[in-house]
């Protein structure tokens, strides 16, 4: 809460206009982060929270860790990107470049701490998945479970999605939804 209010609170001083060639990124950004967070937070993970306890089980590498095996981290990186291009500003780069540059470099840790806590328990995770989306399916290395991801975290992801434009005024303080929609909403 602190951190937003400090960004809201923050001077403007623009980098670039990213409003108007940029202005599709965020949306399809989110809609893809909206899918990767909700399937990611809906999804046992060994390298979730206490995920190391999974090692071994059957079914470890299903869902959305055939596609990558940090999906929550990836989304949270895509909504930093996206909000960077568009707001073009300094105040942006250093709120979301910072939640961007957490999210990145939590999934080096999270690996590294995997491997040293693992041991060789890790080394099945780390062949059959893939930090980088989809490289370990590119690579042959395991097909992607679409069954396992499943329609409810798909409908789930675009719930979340077509929620967030009407809390991001309160969120973010700016309104992302079109002028015609406004009567609408009053």
């Amino acid at each position: 809460i602190w951190a937003i209010a400090a960004y809201r609170d923050a001077p403007t001083t623009s980098l670039w206009d990213g409003s108007q060639q940029f202005a599709w990124l965020p949306g399809l950004a989110m809609l893809v982060a909206c899918q990767l967070a909700v399937a990611g937070m809906t999804t046992r993970n060994v390298t979730m929270v206490g995920g190391e306890s999974l090692a071994g089980e059957p079914g470890e590498i299903s869902g959305i860790v055939t596609i990558t095996r940090h999906p929550f981290l990836w989304a949270v990186t895509l909504w930093s990107v996206g909000h960077i291009a568009v707001n073009g500003d300094a105040a942006s780069i250093l709120f979301f470049g910072a939640f961007a540059l957490l999210a990145l470099g939590g999934m080096i840790h999270i690996d590294y701490r995997r491997r040293a806590v693992m041991g060789a328990e890790w080394g099945p995770v780390a062949m059959s998945t893939s930090a980088i989306p989809f490289l370990a399916a590119i690579q042959g290395r395991h097909p992607i479970d679409w069954c396992g991801i499943g329609w409810l975290r798909a409908l789930g992801g675009l719930a979340l999605y077509l929620l967030l434009p009407f809390i991001h005024p309160w969120i973010g303080g700016v309104a992302i939804l079109p002028d015609f929609l406004s009567p609408v909403l009053q």
